[in-house]
């Protein structure tokens, strides 16, 4: 497989990013091969026995046979941070893998990390500011912008050379995101208890834990203030009214309320 075709295959960036880093000299997009895979950390186990060599066999022919064209869709991986709506001092790392399902819109599964045994936490829809500015008032409470993960250099691409993830992050910068974490892994790591929770996403310097972002640089050997530098010339966007709620010291969150069945049968 030539080089050329694993950077316009069908799990790489959209047709525009790969237009570019095909027309990119080779040793630009040499820049950061050596991040494509992040050094592995220990996760919590999964609830249950271990898989069984039965399952293992089944596992591997369903693999083998099914079409699983959603899967194959997924082309983009991101590596950031989310808190929790309404506590800031929840954080946690978030691995996204995206399809770009149109120019205004991507969705995203996250897991816990990017290892086979990482846990699914939770879900993030992406849009265009043009289809954001459309939203009601209420629903752009649910949502947060993205201008500083990218500017900052929290938000990284891991394994895309550079030229390519800057081309990829002038993109998102003026997106914006509304994100459910199913699976409280903060507090629950062995099992999925509760009900789903609204995440956020930082705004300003000072807000994520030092120590986490530190954790994420070493493992995947980038350097936030290095990305930074790299998308200085990215300009800053002008936030959207209604995004970012938290800000105002109040924010959306899920509770769990018991409610009668409507059109119950049976």
């Amino acid at each position: 497989m030539s080089f050329l075709h694993t950077f316009t295959c069908r799990r790489c960036f959209n047709r525009s990013l790969a237009a570019t880093l095909v027309a990119a000299p080779l040793a630009a997009l040499a820049g950061r091969g050596g991040r494509a895979r992040a050094a592995d950390r220990p996760l919590a186990p999964a609830p249950g026995s271990p898989k069984s060599a039965r399952s293992d066999v089944l596992d591997t022919a369903a693999d083998a046979l099914q079409v699983k064209r959603p899967i194959d869709a997924m082309s983009e991986y991101l590596n950031g941070f989310h808190f929790y709506a309404d506590d800031m001092g929840r954080q946690v790392e978030a691995n996204h893998f995206c399809t770009h399902l149109t120019e205004d819109f991507h969705q995203c599964v996250i897991y816990e990390a990017n290892q086979k045994n990482a846990k699914l936490i939770g879900i993030e829809y992406i849009v265009s500011e043009r289809l954001f500015q459309t939203l009601p008032e209420d629903e752009k409470k649910l949502w947060h912008s993205h201008h500083y993960e990218v500017k900052s250099g929290m938000l990284v691409a891991p394994g895309v050379p550079d030229l390519g993830e800057h081309a990829f992050m002038a993109d998102l910068v003026t997106t914006y995101g509304k994100t459910w974490h199913t699976w409280q892994v903060d507090r629950n790591p062995d099992f999925p208890l509760g009900v789903p929770q609204l995440m956020m996403g930082f705004t300003a310097d000072g807000q994520v834990q030092q120590a986490l972002l530190d954790d994420r640089d070493r493992r995947f050997g980038v350097s936030t203030a290095g990305e930074k530098k790299n998308r200085a010339d990215i300009p800053t966007p002008r936030i959207v009214s209604g995004a970012n709620s938290w800000q105002g010291g109040t924010a959306m969150q899920v509770q769990m309320v018991e409610r009668p069945v409507k059109n119950l049968k049976g």
